[in-house]
Order: C-alpha cells, then structure tokens, then sequence
C-alpha cells in the first residue's frame, strides 16, 4: 500500500489534532508526521488510521491511539544517542516511532502470531534499527541490557522489577501502571542500583501486560 498525498493530508491533520491536545515536543509530533500508521493496520482499517483512536490488531491486541504513542514517547524524550527497550511491539508502529528518534530500539512481543508478523513488516518497511525479540516482557532483555530508556505500551499491575534493574544508572522507564483497568501513566528515574524516583502523570486505559508467551 502506497504513502498517498491523501495519507500524508490525513496525517497532518492528525498531527494538529494531538498537538491541540497538549504534545509540544516537536521532535515526536515531526516522527510521527512522517509515518504512515496505516500501513501497521489491517487494510480493512485503513480508512481509520488517522482517527485519533485505538484500533484492533489481531491476537486481541490493539495499536494505541495516536495521542498515547505521542505521549508516552513524549514522557520518554528519546535522545539520538540512547539504546531503548520497547516491551509490547504489537503492530510496530510505537517502535517505528522511536526508531526515528534514537539510535538502537530492541523491542519484544509475547505474542508468537504478532512478532512473526511484525518483524518482518518492520524490516519491509526499511525499520532497520529496530531489532525485535520474541519473549516475556516482564523479564525484559538481560541480553541487551543495560537501556538508557525502557517504554512499556501495556498495563501492569506493578513495575516489573526486572525492567528497573535493566536500567542504566540515569535513565527511565515509561509505564502505565496501577491496580485499577485504568492506569496512571509513571515515569521512573534509576538514581542509583536500588534507588528510583517515580513521578505520575495521567491516567490511560492500556491492555493487559501479560507474564510468559504464547506460541497460538
């Protein structure tokens, strides 16, 4: 599916809308400017790939709504030096986002049916930095790790305390997390090896963070 001049028109409007909802940093609204949700969608929802909405993506995953993405990665503040874990790839399109924003993204997806889709759509798509895992979010990448910054597009009960300790000494992980369906959005700052400082920021309804995988 082609990037039209009709795309590109709905996604500026897009853009504006969320900006109009209160994202100021202009280095997330120009990423997200430049790619084209649509195609991380189903053709089926194309024609709702610039609504301001969540959408189904198969496997009872969603892709978030545009302002959450544009939010969270807000939250974040990627810089182009940091190595970044993304816990929940889902369509890909959150990973596409910060991809343009940093300079190595690992992201890992749970769901067998989605990361076999998703990867390699990502690397169709010219996603080159992005380098996606198949596995239990909750235990995040001892691999990879340490990560400047670890953004997680589910929500948990509680922050994981692996993803914590898979932190770099200075940076910070956005999660969505609280006892309730509906999350509050938390960013955490590792002061030192046992030692956080966790600011709160608004509530989002999120799927799910699920521990293990399936392989359905």
């Amino acid at each position: 599916m082609m990037d039209s001049y009709r795309h590109k028109g709905l996604r500026a409007r897009l853009i504006a809308e969320i900006q109009g909802k209160g994202i100021t940093n202009e280095r997330v609204l120009q990423a997200m400017d430049t790619i084209p949700r649509h195609l991380f969608l189903d053709s089926a929802f194309a024609e709702q790939a610039y609504m301001d909405k969540a959408l189904p993506i198969g496997a009872a995953q969603t892709i978030s709504q545009p302002y959450t993405v544009a939010y969270q990665t807000m939250l974040l503040d990627p810089q182009p030096t940091d190595t970044i874990l993304e816990v929940g790839t889902g369509s890909g399109y959150q990973a596409a986002v910060l991809s343009l924003l940093c300079k190595k993204i690992y992201t890992i997806e749970r769901q067998k049916s989605l990361y076999e889709y998703t990867a390699p759509l990502l690397i169709k798509l010219g996603y080159v930095s992005i380098r996606t895992l198949f596995g239990d979010g909750f235990l995040g990448s001892t691999r990879f790790a340490p990560f400047d910054k670890i953004i997680v597009t589910a929500g948990a009960e509680e922050v994981p305390p692996a993803l914590k300790d898979q932190l770099k000494i200075g940076g910070q992980l956005v999660i969505p997390a609280g006892p309730s369906q509906d999350k509050r959005m938390l960013r955490l700052t590792k002061l030192s090896e046992d030692s956080y400082d966790t600011e709160t920021f608004e509530i989002f309804r999120f799927v799910p963070l699920l521990k293990g995988v399936t392989t359905v």
